[in-house]
């Protein structure tokens, strides 16, 4: 069996800072972030469990562990995608996330999804 062939799970991130819910006098920076899990293998794969990473720029990191997304551990044959949003707050207006998904295929193998890292910027924080 081609290993490589387990492993191609692509996920696509777009973030948005979500000002209506955010106090920045209060240091609380709230952000959404829709993530897009799209199955490119051969075989199904299935969402167990999540692993973030997330940093601020003060460098505190905070770990987020848990079964499935948003309440689901969806099952993606060849070819399906799976789209959820959900959304992370920090201390400051300028952080990022990474991370990763614990998934299984069709054959009970486990392997890692990873997530790239993604930058969370409340606008006109970066120059």
């Amino acid at each position: 069996m081609d290993k490589g062939s387990l492993n191609h799970i692509d996920v696509q991130v777009e973030t948005r800072y979500v000002e209506s819910q955010s106090l920045p006098n209060e240091r609380r920076f709230v952000f959404s972030y829709t993530v897009t899990i799209r199955n490119d293998g051969g075989t199904s794969a299935r969402l167990l469990n999540r692993h973030w990473i997330i940093t601020d720029a003060n460098g505190k990191i905070q770990e987020v562990r848990g079964e499935g997304v948003v309440g689901e551990q969806p099952h993606l044959h060849p070819g399906e995608t799976f789209r959820y949003t959900s959304g992370t707050i920090l201390d400051t207006p300028v952080g990022s996330m990474q991370g990763s998904y614990d998934m299984i295929d069709g054959q009970g193998n486990h392997f890692d999804a990873l997530i790239p890292p993604f930058s969370l910027a409340r606008p006109g924080s970066l120059h």
